[in-house]
């Protein structure tokens, strides 16, 4: 029935639309959600840079740190490379 049809923009759809992307894509997606969501951390760190305490310059440091362990993790395991 005209319920169970895919809509794509008010337009009819033309041949299956259930297609299969590959795993690499969605890999890419969410390295690149991680990394977003943690710029957005970092932000405002590097706006108050000037007025934040020792401790806290230590804890984003720490957290630049684990940043840089996540991408050399995904790079040595293979999630980078597209095949």
């Amino acid at each position: 029935p005209i319920k169970q049809d895919t809509y794509e923009c008010g337009i009819e759809t033309v041949g299956n639309s259930w297609i299969q992307f590959k795993v690499q894509y969605y890999i890419y997606a969410l390295v690149f959600v991680i990394f977003d969501i943690e710029s957005v951390f970092l932000f405002p760190i590097a706006a108050a840079y000037g007025q934040l305490t020792l401790f806290a310059v230590g804890a984003a440091v720490l957290f630049i740190f684990l940043l840089a362990d996540g991408l050399v993790y995904a790079w040595s395991r293979g999630v980078l490379e597209w095949v």
